[in-house]
C-alpha cells in the first residue's frame, strides 16, 4: 500500500524547524530595517544642512530653507524634520528629526537626531551617523 501525504509528526517538525528560523531571522530583519531608516534620517537631515546653508549663502537668513519634513520624504513617516533658526548656541540654526511617536523607531537609541550649523551631530553615536 502507498502512502500518499504526510504523517502529523512530519508535518509538526516542519512547523517547528520554520518557527526555530523564523525567531533567530525576525530580530536581525527588524535591526536591518532600523538601521537602513537611521541612515535615510541622517542623509536628509544632511541634505537639509546643504538647503539650508545654500539658502544662506543667497539670502543672508537661515529662515525660510524649504527642507523636507519627512523621513522618508516620500511615503510614511518615520521621522519627523524641523529646523529652528536664531538658535546662537548652535551657531545659527538646528536642523533635528525625532521618531514619530509609535512608529518602529520610538524607542531607538536614534530616536531624537540632530545637526546644528557648526556640524555637531547628536547623539554622538556611530550607531546613528554610520561613521
Amino acid at each position: 500500500m502507498k502512502s500518499r501525504g504526510f504523517t502529523l509528526i512530519e508535518v509538526m517538525i516542519a512547523v517547528a524547524v520554520i518557527g526555530i528560523l523564523a525567531a533567530i531571522a525576525y530580530p536581525s530583519y527588524v535591526e536591518y530595517t532600523k538601521k537602513a531608516r537611521r541612515a535615510e534620517a541622517a542623509a536628509v537631515l544632511m541634505d537639509a544642512v546643504q538647503v539650508v546653508e545654500r539658502g544662506f549663502s543667497q539670502t543672508g537668513a537661515y529662515s525660510g530653507a524649504g527642507i523636507p519634513g519627512q523621513s522618508p520624504v516620500i511615503g510614511d513617516a518615520v521621522y519627523t524634520i524641523n529646523f529652528a533658526a536664531g538658535v546662537a548656541a548652535d551657531g545659527g540654526y538646528v536642523v533635528t528629526a525625532n521618531a514619530v511617536a509609535g512608529g518602529m523607531m520610538a524607542g531607538d537609541t536614534c530616536a531624537a537626531m540632530s545637526i546644528n550649523a557648526v556640524g555637531v551631530q547628536a547623539p554622538n553615536n556611530d550607531l546613528c551617523w554610520r561613521r
